[in-house]
Order: C-alpha cells, then structure tokens, then sequence
C-alpha cells in the first residue's frame, strides 16, 4: 500500500512538472504574438518607427526562439552520444572532430607551442570585449568561445588563434575531458574529444536569428589544420585515423551554417611537453 502511495505521489509529480512546462511554453508563445501584434502594429500605423521591430527582433532572438527550442529539443532529440555537440538550447551543434590523449597540462602546453591562446570565459565585460573589437576591428586573441555541451555540461576549455586583426575571422577548438570509463561507439577509449570549426565571418544565423559566427563549411579543413599545426611544433607523438568512423554527410550546425565532413577521426597521443 505505501508503495502505491509512493507511485501515485511520483507520478503525480511528473504530470504537474509537464504541465508546468507546457503552461510555460504557450505563454511563452502567446507573449511572442502579443508583442508581435503591438510592435508590428505601431510600424504599420504610420509612425515608421524602426524601434518596434527592434524590440521585436530582440525578443525573438534572445528569448522566444532558444525557450522554444530548449522545450522542442529536450524532447525529441536523443540524450546520448550521436558525435556532436549541443547548444545552450540543446540544438545539435558542431561534430567531434579530434581525439586526444594526454594531460591537460599536454594539451596547454602543445597549443602554447603553436602560438593558439586560452579562450577567456564568457562573461559580461569578455563578450562586450568580444563585441567591440569585432564591431572596430581590434586584436582581442583571448575573445570567448559560445558554450557547447557534451557530457551534460560545456567545454572545459578552448584555444583559438586570431586571423587578421579582430576575432571576426579566427581558428579554434573546444575540449572535453571525457568521463571515467566512457568509451566512444564501438569501444574505442578517448581521454580528451573537441570540436574545431573555423570561423570565417559574422553574421545573422538562420535558425536563431541570433548574431554570432559563422563557421566555414568544411570542418575537415580545419580538423587537418590543426593536426599540421600540431605537428609543425612537434607536439604529436603518434595518430591513428580512423575512416568513415561515421558516415560523411552534409548537415546543418546549431545556428544554420552548412557544415561538411568525410566522417575520418583522428586519435592523436600528445608527447609530454
């Protein structure tokens, strides 16, 4: 009988946190149409106002669509290991492209080596930083990185390296310290995954309205990129590259950019440096 009772009061629970979550996704929506109805409305009634349709674009962007997303996402995109990472909004984001073994310390030190410098975290002053430099075409080589997650939480860190004079145009690659005892499909055991993207402009992403970068089409490029850089500093001690660990296809990213893969992965052991 307890154990009824106990059934009965979680399944309860479950049902009133769906239903939470569903009441705060229509008003979420209705919100949307509500602002719509007014801003739009005040563009059209002759005021030619651009202010509306800015506070439109804003909610949209940086509100409405990403709580949309998180709800669509959380249920029907699969919460295990599919090779790629996710966004804040749980959108499939950029590939796992490298395999590292090594200490941390490996890892710093190789890429110091090369001359890549340790994104700062994202925060406040580092993205109105970010933004400036990019917006007046000033060096920041420290500028963050967006969070991406795997393993249920973000990078724990990530290297760029600055093309030109502004983090507008730049190299640069997210780690993972994967967790004790998991192995990659098919067995194969990894001590470090990242995801390396070039980021080529900046601009209004499709799929989130949202401005931020856009990536170069071929990811292998700058997979291979960074493996030449590596090895032009003596950094690899050995590599093994698996083909067609996956399938090669042609997709979308988080944000809408095309992005190109042969599916090879590379499992690259660091010298101790």
């Amino acid at each position: 009988m307890q154990s009824l009772k106990k059934h009965i009061v979680r399944h309860s629970v479950n049902i009133f946190g769906y239903l939470y979550k569903l009441g705060l996704f229509i008003v979420i929506v209705a919100l949307f149409f509500f602002f719509y109805r007014i801003l739009v409305g005040q563009v059209l009634d002759g005021s030619n106002q651009i202010y509306p349709l800015l506070i439109l674009w804003i909610f949209t962007a940086y509100i409405t669509l990403p709580r949309i997303h998180r709800f669509l996402t959380k249920r029907y995109l699969p919460n295990y290991y599919v090779g790629r990472v996710r966004s804040g909004s749980g959108l499939l984001a950029d590939p796992i492209n490298l395999v590292f073994f090594g200490t941390e310390r490996d890892i710093h030190k190789s890429f110091e080596a090369a001359k890549w410098t340790i994104a700062d975290p994202l925060g406040v002053f580092t993205f109105l930083h970010a933004a400036y430099a990019t917006v007046f075409n000033r060096s920041y080589p420290h500028a963050p990185v967006g969070s991406m997650y795997l393993f249920g939480r973000q990078q724990d860190f990530a290297y760029q390296l600055q093309v030109g004079n502004s983090p507008k145009v730049r190299h640069h690659i997210r780690f993972w310290k994967v967790p004790k005892g998991w192995r990659l499909p098919g067995g194969h055991e990894a001590e470090w995954l990242a995801a390396a993207t070039y980021d080529k402009s900046v601009g209004i992403k499709l799929f989130t309205l949202q401005i931020d970068h856009m990536i170069a089409t071929n990811i292998d490029e700058e997979r291979d990129f960074i493996i030449n850089d590596l090895k032009r500093v003596d950094a690899i001690e050995s590599m093994e590259i698996i083909e067609h660990f996956t399938d090669a296809y042609h997709d979308h990213n988080n944000g809408g950019d095309t992005i190109q893969t042969d599916g090879s992965l590379p499992f690259i052991n660091l010298h101790k440096l």
